[in-house]
């Protein structure tokens, strides 16, 4: 024992300091790695926000290439804006299948759900869906695998799906030049889930390549669905407000297109206790902790959760806040302040009420319908009498089923505009249904703002529509001659289109398709409303979900798969100002993604020489909630024509025809198709149809 204790202390100063060194030279070589982990660490933060920075001036760039496009790219030498140089063109509605099934998504990962996110999130029209959209696009994206060289999409061919690049590396080509590569988190193809259109350029795989693909049906089934299921939630809530609950359906519906939806945090005040209150709330998503000061503490009341809502005196009186209410997690709610409320529903009407009035306006009596006995074959067709085309039939116009041709009859020597329509492409385009509804419409309309039918025919060919002859020619044609038009005359053919909207609202008929290529001026230059292929019956309240019309005149809520109303026309009647006024529409670019994007955005930048009285008017049939748009708000259409702009309109003198026409001067005089664009005749013919779905026609 004396030996081991004598010993010990002799062993350990040979061997401590060794043990120390080595542990003093771990800790320099992990505070070392420290430190390298930590430059690592900040270089990684320094890459990501100078890539985020790079991300930035390149969407700033992007923006304002958009501002110059604007104010400088359709400028004229001596800076008058230019008319658009081309017509716009038109997106054909398609049926949304009641059937079809949307199961069978692939499952996905949490870093796959993250990557279709992110590209979502890069893409300019998909960015500006809610969480929910996107959630739901997630869900329904389906995965494909494709061969190295593989073509994915053919330039010139019609697209219906969108693809996210998951893997591999895909080459794009237009006219056999490459434009650009794809990998990972790259979008394409998105214009084909909103509608129909032929591909810009070809897509192919170089490597073996992983997508995800949804299809046009499948995202507006879930897009449309998701819209209705809302709204009719929307509507259940509002039904059992106390202070709402005797409003009819049509009111609960404004109230609806009124409302925006807020999100709210954790522990955000929503309202305060004490405080002025001037909005009402329904929760969508979360759950609302109410609470009341007593002795000087907050006191819980109870818990409100999804459906339940609060505020809603406030909409009808001067009243301060009863109680606190806080958002538990994160909170949705719709909300409507009182302001805009009182716009869309007066006061009085919150007992039931016959509101049938609100949107009636003055009866002017309909004139007979001026019945023909002509067939098609007493129609004889106008020639050119001079020019290149001299001895050729006059074409009036062309579209995308056919054309407008000039014809006459022996006996009357009366002229009328003959719209011939291929019964094989209408088929095609499914569009049966439309090309009738239209031909009932016109049957039944007898307004001066709106083109007259005469007839319908029939052959194995065609269909067609015998149309009145509005020898003034095409609005647009007169635009695109003078770049843009004087106020005056703006305001006319405004006051015209207005005249034309409230008669079909009145009878339930939404438009869809304003534009100054369907407006006609007729011989004594007062402004017809023509082309009814969009127009649908609707009832006051309902909302239809179509996707159709002309990009630049699309109401947001089209574009969103909201449901649409007859505010879409009125947001379309303030495009219709601004492009009369300026030559061209607030929202336009080359590439129609940029226009939706910027519908969506709905900034609207107006020009120096524009009226404050026009720019008031346009803000606000402009506006992005439908409900709070000028002409759907309480007192309907009476609203526009009480604006300012349209002071110097005596609206009865200009329904009984008893103005003059401002737009006379931009007439030429000479042969009766003196006003119109000339067109070659087309000697071709149409394949015949004889599946019968015209006979009725």
């Amino acid at each position: 024992m004396s030996w081991t204790l004598s010993s010990s202390p002799s062993f350990r100063p040979s061997t401590q300091p060794g043990m120390e060194v080595q542990l003093q030279e771990l800790r320099l070589q992990l505070e070392k790695q420290c430190l390298l982990n930590k430059e690592l660490e900040n270089e990684k933060l320094g890459l990501e926000r100078r890539l985020q920075e790079k991300e930035k001036m390149l969407k700033d760039m992007q923006n304002r290439i958009d501002e110059l496009d604007y104010h400088h790219g359709r400028t004229s030498h001596d800076g008058e804006p230019e008319v658009r140089k081309s017509r716009s063109g038109i997106i054909v509605t398609e049926p949304i299948p009641e059937d079809l099934d949307i199961a069978g998504s692939s499952v996905k990962t949490v870093s796959e759900s993250n990557l279709i996110v992110k590209a979502i999130q890069k893409s300019d029209f998909l960015s500006r869906l809610d969480d929910e959209q996107v959630t739901m696009m997630v869900d329904c994206l389906v995965e494909r695998e494709i061969s190295q060289g593989e073509a994915i999409i053919v330039e010139g061919t019609e697209g219906d799906s969108m693809y996210i690049v998951a893997e591999g590396e895909l080459r794009v080509t237009q006219a056999g030049r490459v434009l650009r590569t794809l990998t990972c988190g790259d979008v394409f193809g998105e214009l084909a889930i909103l509608y129909n259109c032929k591909r810009t350029a070809s897509v192919r795989a170089v490597t073996k390549v992983k997508l995800w693909c949804i299809e046009r049906q499948t995202y507006r089934t879930i897009m449309t669905n998701k819209s209705r299921r809302k709204r009719e939630q929307v509507m259940g809530f509002l039904k059992i407000a106390r202070t709402l609950k005797d409003l009819s359906d049509m009111q609960l519906s404004n109230i609806i297109d009124s409302m925006e939806e807020v999100k709210f945090q954790n522990n955000e005040v929503i309202v305060r206790e004490g405080t002025e209150g001037d909005t009402f709330y329904i929760i969508l998503k979360g759950e609302v902790q109410v609470t009341k000061n007593v002795n000087g503490q907050q006191k819980e009341i109870r818990r409100m959760g999804r459906g339940e809502h609060f505020g809603e005196l406030a909409l009808i009186r001067e009243t301060c806040r009863t109680a606190t209410c806080t958002a538990v997690g994160q909170v949705s709610c719709y909300s409507i302040d009182k302001e805009v409320f009182e716009e869309t529903i007066p006061l009085e009407h919150l007992q039931l009420h016959d509101d049938s009035n609100v949107f009636e306006d003055i009866v002017i009596p309909e004139k007979k319908s001026q019945s023909t006995s002509l067939h098609l074959k007493d129609l004889v067709p106008v020639l050119y009498q001079e020019g290149r085309f001299q001895g050729e039939p006059v074409t009036l116009g062309l579209g995308g089923f056919g054309r407008v041709e000039l014809v006459t009859t022996l006996q009357h020597g009366k002229y009328y505009a003959l719209k011939r329509i291929s019964k094989k492409h209408v088929v095609a385009k499914r569009q049966e249904d439309h090309v009738k509804f239209e031909k009932q419409i016109l049957q039944d309309i007898h307004s001066d703002f709106i083109v007259r039918l005469y007839a319908g025919f029939k052959d194995t060919r065609y269909i067609y529509m015998l149309m009145e002859f509005c020898s003034g020619g095409e609005l647009w044609t007169k635009l695109k001659e003078v770049g843009r038009f004087e106020e005056s005359i703006a305001v006319f053919c405004t006051a015209c289109v207005v005249e034309a909207f409230a008669y079909l609202h009145k009878r339930g008929i939404l438009y869809r398709d304003l534009k100054p290529e369907n407006l006609m001026l007729d011989s004594r230059g007062f402004v017809k409303l023509v082309d009814f292929g969009f127009a649908k019956e609707l009832t006051r309240g309902e909302k239809t979900y179509s996707f159709c019309g002309t990009p630049e005149y699309m109401a947001p809520e089209i574009i969103q798969n909201q449901g649409h109303d007859f505010a879409a026309d009125f947001w379309s009647l303030g495009v219709l100002v601004y492009e009369l006024l300026v030559g061209s529409p607030p929202f336009s670019s080359s590439d129609p993604q940029r226009i939706y994007a910027k519908i969506l955005d709905g900034v609207l930048k107006y020009p120096p020489y524009m009226s404050e009285a026009a720019r008031s008017l346009i803000s606000k049939l402009c506006r992005p909630r439908p409900g709070q748009r000028l002409g759907n708000t309480k007192n309907g259409i009476k609203d526009v024509r009480n604006h300012r702009w349209f002071g110097n309109i005596n609206w009865h003198k200009l329904r009984v025809g008893q103005v003059d026409a401002p737009t006379v001067r931009l007439m030429r005089k000479g042969p009766c198709y003196i006003n119109f664009d000339r067109f070659p005749y087309d000697k071709t013919q149409a394949e015949e149809e004889t599946s019968g779905w015209d006979d009725n026609f």
